[in-house]
């Protein structure tokens, strides 16, 4: 959080007109130079800016006004808010992709398909900016122009950078092998049961 309220300067107007705290103290507590707050005053600087209430919106006590009115050196600290506002994650818009190079992109998905096996239709999808349907149809030859699609490097094409690609290559590989060893069990039909489950082999016997 920052050290100055939000709207630094209307909350120096509000300031100026109702508290007779100084103008270093006003200047201090909203992040701005003495002499803009002196303009502030004498009308010639923020002409026209309502003031903005700091008590009203949490960020000063009227308590520390007051300390601050009894002793001109005195610095005003910020109030922080006890509320924990979480971060807004905007989400990621669809991949643009230009009309210039839209034609391209069966070519960089057949590249794709044949080069990274591993990679998921999503993360194909996140690449160049396509659909599943389309990727499918590729796929299983029914697009109406595989006859002429020859595959092609998506970040060759512009259609995705190098660093991209690799993300996605990374975590297809980590992906993959971490489905490996419970795929290869499952196909081998290997199951280990409980300690309390396995059989009992008496010494004897195994002599």
């Amino acid at each position: 959080m920052s050290d100055i309220p939000l709207m630094p300067k209307a909350t120096a107007v509000w300031l100026v007109e109702n508290t007779s705290l100084t103008f270093d103290q006003i200047a201090d507590f909203c992040g701005l130079h003495v002499l803009e707050v002196k303009g502030i005053a004498d009308g010639d600087v923020a002409a026209g800016i309502r003031g903005a209430d700091p008590i009203g919106a949490g960020q000063l006590t009227r308590e520390e006004i007051a300390r601050g009115q009894k002793d001109s050196s005195y610095r005003l600290k910020l109030a922080r808010s006890k509320v924990h506002i979480p971060e807004i994650k905007t989400k990621r818009a669809p991949k643009y992709t230009p009309v210039s190079r839209r034609h391209d992109r069966p070519n960089a998905i057949l590249w794709l398909l044949r080069h990274h096996p591993e990679l998921r239709d999503t993360q194909i999808m996140r690449l160049v900016g396509t659909t599943k349907s389309t990727i499918e149809s590729i796929r299983e030859r029914t697009h109406w122009n595989s006859a002429s699609l020859q595959p092609q490097d998506p970040v060759a094409l512009g259609l995705c950078s190098q660093i991209d690609l690799d993300n996605e290559v990374k975590k297809a590989a980590k992906r993959v092998e971490e489905e490996q060893p419970e795929a290869a069990l499952e196909t081998a039909g290997v199951t280990i049961a409980p300690p309390s489950e396995q059989p009992y082999l008496d010494i004897e016997e195994w002599k």
